[in-house]
């Protein structure tokens, strides 16, 4: 699934939006709709990826901001439990195994999100 993202150095949203779950998904229609993309947090950065999983395209998450897993180190979707690593987006486990999240570019600049 292909998103039409808005300009590079658009803030996406406050590096703190990611303190509660983690993860943090952005509309990109203006709407609070399911999210276009989503931005995720581990210990090595920031990452940011389509809202869509590889297998059938569906979003990956069953209630808003929830893309993480219990314990904070895989993606997860919440159709058929497909497992994402957090760095590259790489399907370790479910029937995508092999398959990877379409990543988006994002960096930090002054405590905010921002496209690349």
């Amino acid at each position: 699934m292909t998103v039409d993202l808005p300009p590079s150095g658009t803030v996406l949203c406050a590096l703190s939006d990611l303190d509660a779950t983690g993860a943090k998904g952005i509309s990109l229609d203006g709407n609070s709709g399911r999210a276009g993309i989503f931005i995720v947090r581990d210990a090595a950065g920031v990452f940011g990826y389509v809202n869509s999983c590889p297998h059938i395209g569906v979003p990956l998450e069953l209630e808003p901001d929830e893309f993480i897993s219990n314990l904070g180190n895989e993606i997860i979707c919440s159709t058929h439990g497909a497992r994402f690593r957090i760095e590259d987006g790489l399907c370790v486990s479910g029937p995508c195994d092999g398959d990877m999240l379409e990543p988006v570019a994002v960096k930090i600049e002054n405590e905010k999100v921002v496209l690349a």
